[in-house]
C-alpha cells in the first residue's frame, strides 16, 4: 500500500481508452541518465499542445521532458541533505524541458535512450500527460523558473510534489500508462525498473507481432 500510494499522487495518469488494433507508427523515446528518466518526443508533435515551447525554444527535432525535485534537480552540486529532502520530506516539483536538436540516441550519448512505438492516440494521451505536468497561472499561463542544467533547457514550475514513492520514475511510468502501457506506476520507483519494464514491453509487442 506503501508503494502503490504515488500513484495517487498528481501529477495524475491520464484516463486511456484502448484500441482494438492499434497502428504504432509513432517513434518516441525514453532515456536514462543514470538515477532519472525522460520523456523525448517529436517537437511537431507537441509543439501544439505545448505552444509555449515555440517562444522559448527557437529550433528544435525533439524536446526531452522530465520531472523531478525542485532543489535536487536545479542543484549544481548534490550534497546528502538534499538526498534526505527528495526522498523524505514532500517538496515542490519542476519540469526541465531540453531542446535536443538532432537524433536523441546521438544527442545523448552517453545515456540509454530506447526507441517506443506508439499509436496516434497513445501519443496524444501522453502529450496531455506532459502537460498537465506543468504548473500554470490563472489566466493559463507556464510558470518559468530558470535556465536549464544541460544544453538548450528550459525550468518550470510543475504540478505535485516530489516524494519517495512519488519519484522521477514513478512520473515516467505514469506517462507510460498514459499512454495505454499495462505498468504498475507507484512499484516504478528506479530508472533501472523504467528501462527493464519498456524492454519486456517490446519483446513481448515483437512475439504478439509475429504470431
Amino acid at each position: 500500500m506503501f508503494l502503490v500510494s504515488g500513484c495517487s499522487f498528481e501529477p495524475h495518469v491520464v484516463e486511456y481508452t484502448v484500441e482494438s488494433k492499434p497502428i504504432r507508427d509513432q517513434a518516441i523515446y525514453v532515456a536514462n541518465h543514470g538515477w532519472h528518466t525522460g520523456f523525448i518526443l517529436p517537437s511537431k508533435s507537441v509543439e501544439a499542445a505545448l505552444p509555449f515551447l515555440n517562444q522559448r525554444f527557437d529550433t528544435a527535432s525533439y524536446y526531452e521532458f522530465g520531472w523531478g525535485d525542485e532543489g535536487f534537480y536545479q542543484a549544481e552540486e548534490i550534497t546528502l541533505g538534499l538526498v534526505i529532502g527528495a526522498v523524505f520530506w514532500p517538496t515542490d516539483a519542476v519540469m526541465h524541458v531540453v531542446a535536443v536538436p538532432f537524433d536523441p540516441e546521438n544527442y545523448f550519448i552517453t545515456s540509454e535512450v530506447i526507441e517506443l512505438k506508439l499509436s496516434t492516440s497513445e501519443l496524444k494521451s501522453l502529450q496531455t500527460f506532459i502537460a498537465r505536468s506543468f504548473a500554470y497561472t490563472a489566466d493559463g499561463k507556464i510558470k518559468y523558473i530558470s535556465k536549464g542544467i544541460y544544453g538548450d533547457s528550459q525550468f518550470y514550475q510543475a504540478t505535485g510534489t516530489y516524494f519517495m514513492t512519488n519519484t522521477c520514475n514513478t512520473w515516467t511510468a505514469k506517462g507510460l500508462k498514459s499512454a495505454g502501457l499495462d505498468i504498475t506506476s507507484g512499484l516504478k520507483l528506479t530508472a533501472d525498473s523504467i528501462m527493464s519494464f519498456i524492454k519486456q514491453y517490446q519483446q513481448k509487442s515483437t512475439i504478439e507481432f509475429e504470431q
